[in-house]
């Protein structure tokens, strides 16, 4: 069994292989991700975060590579298996919120829980948790036009930690915000990693937010290098 939550190893990608214009995005990418660490990643626009990310989270495919997580080797996984991992396992936090219009605040958090077989009560006691852990207990009967762009990113934070997963992905999950909502938003997905204990892989181009996490890795021209 591996000592790591997230493992993956020797990571290429090549889009439009073969053709004119192809881009190699990943090229031999491999990073390991301890129990409770916090790994920012930085990198420029369109240098491969959101696809490292992607392949990490079962969301994609390398051309080569194998990815690991929770010490399950995902090389060869059934679709059904993927699935199934990336239901329990990963928590994905994206730069816009993604929440479901025309849901509530504690429905949104409700809803993947009950696709991952938890009961409606136990669901809406989970995301009632949460959402008094980042000060929203008040709004949970909102639904997300009626939150503010930092509401609905910390919304968005406890939704991808509703079914207590064992990584948390998250792709530039204050890029959309002004600074000081910002800080705020990293602050409460700060606290909500440490408290629950899980991993993070956080790409940001923020280099002050990078600073705070336990390391820093900088992707450049397909190659990840120590920050």
């Amino acid at each position: 069994m591996s000592e790591y939550t997230l493992n993956v190893s020797d990571l290429t990608k090549t889009y439009n292989a073969g053709k004119p214009g192809e881009v190699r995005v990943l090229q031999g990418v491999s990073l390991a991700v301890e129990p409770g660490e916090v790994v920012g990643l930085v990198a420029p626009s369109g240098a491969g975060k959101s696809t490292l990310l992607q392949i990490a989270g079962l969301l994609d495919v390398a051309d080569a590579g194998t990815v690991e997580i929770g010490g399950q080797d995902m090389a060869g996984a059934s679709d059904r298996k993927r699935t199934r991992v990336r239901r329990q396992d990963v928590g994905f936090v994206y730069q816009f919120h993604h929440l479901l219009p025309e849901f509530t605040a504690l429905e949104n958090l409700v809803l993947p829980q009950l696709a991952n077989g938890v009961s409606q009560r136990a669901a809406e006691a989970r995301g009632a948790e949460l959402l008094a852990l980042v000060g929203l207990s008040d709004r949970a009967a909102h639904r997300p036009a009626a939150l503010s762009g930092g509401e609905q990113q910390r919304v968005a934070v406890c939704r991808a930690l509703a079914n207590s997963p064992r990584i948390l992905l998250a792709d530039e999950p204050t890029g959309n915000l002004d600074p000081a909502t910002s800080d705020q938003v990293f602050d409460v997905l700060m606290r909500l990693v440490s408290e629950t204990g899980l991993s993070a892989l956080i790409a940001t181009h923020n280099l002050e937010l990078a600073a705070r996490m336990d390391r820093v890795l900088r992707l450049e021209e397909g190659v990840l290098r120590a920050g």
